[in-house]
């Protein structure tokens, strides 16, 4: 009869430890199974590179200097040959005709007062003048200065509004003395010839811009009959906000598309008005805006097809930088008060406070807090958490 064998202690010990081991393995594959899954979430690299900050808004180009020609008489104006864009000579070509009418008993009397008118606008004359010569040499001494920069820009706009107003009060001045020696026209010392007539010739030379008064017909001194100026010397008028008004230097840099040609028109602001209005925008929202005064300076064989009126989209830049540490802007939000942003590091979503500067609109300065190369959750709303697992995914920007 043979023994019966028992089972040794280490596979008695295996028989019972197997279900505890399995449940452990199923507890684990549960666990993991249930672990949550890493965000794939959009990044962007912190890099170092040039960075503006502009400002958008609609221009419109006007003429510098418009002259418009009026009636020296009262008379028949006779019917104008010239239509927009002819091309007219100072003191030579012939605007208009007016047959005066005929003579008033009250002639002598009419005729001292246009002499008494006449000394007086050749004293307004000499007086602009005079003045136009102080506020120049006014300009040029504030110029001077800013060049060294003992006065503020301020004072420069000052001075280059006094002298832009004084050279219109030349202007002015010079128009008003031709007026009132065309109504001495009117007067001639002897006897006066029914059937002549009185030649306006332009003061400018320039091309037409508008007709005012195309067919014959009775006229008044005064009556404006032609509108003269230079449609190659451009400027243009930006309408901004108040704010951005005020962050405008002179000599700013504006860039200028959709005028109508190809490629980028450019010019430098030459003055931001001092007083602002008020305007209703779309929405019906009240805005105050500032004029803000733009020099063309792109050749004019560049931009022969841009006219007076003509609309265009500004582009002002009020800060720039070639070398600025920037992340897209929806990389950076608000948190209470101050920004932050997300950083992927060790695969984790790393929550850090950042200290911005100026935007470009798709592109955000930071000044602390972000080093270069920093790898930047992009759009992480209320999804993503700090320390939480993330799948990067970088996009180019």
């Amino acid at each position: 009869m043979n023994p019966v064998r028992s089972s040794s202690p280490s596979k008695s010990f295996l028989r019972r430890a197997l279900p505890y081991a399995l449940g452990v393995l199923v507890l684990a594959l549960i666990g993991l199974g249930l672990r949550p899954k890493a965000a794939v979430v959009e990044t962007a690299r912190a890099a170092v590179g040039p960075l503006r900050a502009t400002v958008s808004e609609e221009g419109k180009t006007r003429i510098r200097q418009r002259y418009v020609v009026s009636s020296p008489v009262n008379g028949q104006l006779q019917r104008l040959a010239f239509k927009p864009g002819a091309v007219i000579t100072a003191d030579e070509t012939i605007v208009a005709h007016v047959a005066p009418s005929s003579a008033s008993p009250l002639d002598p009397r009419l005729r001292a007062l246009a002499e008494i008118r006449r000394d007086s606008a050749r004293a307004l004359l000499v007086k602009s003048r005079l003045a136009h010569e102080l506020a120049r040499n006014e300009l040029q001494r504030i110029a001077q200065m800013f060049a060294a920069r003992t006065v503020s820009p301020q004072d420069l706009e000052t001075a280059q509004l006094r002298e832009t107003a004084a050279a219109r009060d030349v202007i002015a001045a010079e128009g008003g003395l031709r007026q009132v020696e065309a109504e001495l026209a009117e007067f001639p010392p002897g006897a006066r010839d029914e059937t002549a007539t009185v030649a306006v010739r332009s003061p400018v030379s320039g091309t037409v811009l508008r007709v005012f008064q195309e067919s014959a017909r009775s006229v008044t001194t005064g009556t404006p009959l032609l509108e003269i100026g230079d449609p190659h010397d451009l400027e243009v008028v930006v309408e901004m906000l108040s704010r951005d008004g005020a962050a405008m230097a002179p000599g700013a840099r504006v860039e200028f598309d959709q005028w109508g040609g190809a490629g980028l028109l450019e010019g430098r602001v030459r003055l931001v008005e001092p007083a602002a209005f008020t305007k209703i925008s779309a929405l019906g929202v009240e805005e105050q805006r500032v004029n803000v005064v733009v020099d063309l300076v792109t050749p004019l064989e560049q931009r022969r097809g841009l006219g007076d009126n003509f609309r265009v989209e500004a582009r002002a830049v009020i800060w720039e930088s070639a070398a600025a540490l920037q992340v897209p802007t929806s990389g950076v939000f608000r948190r209470g008060s101050a920004w932050a942003a997300f950083v992927v590091r060790e695969g984790r979503a790393q929550l850090v406070s950042v200290t911005v500067g100026r935007s470009s609109g798709a592109e955000i300065q930071v000044l602390r807090g972000l080093s270069e190369g920093d790898e930047v959750i992009l759009y992480p709303g209320d999804r993503i958490t700090d320390g939480q697992r993330v799948q990067p995914r970088q996009v180019a920007w």
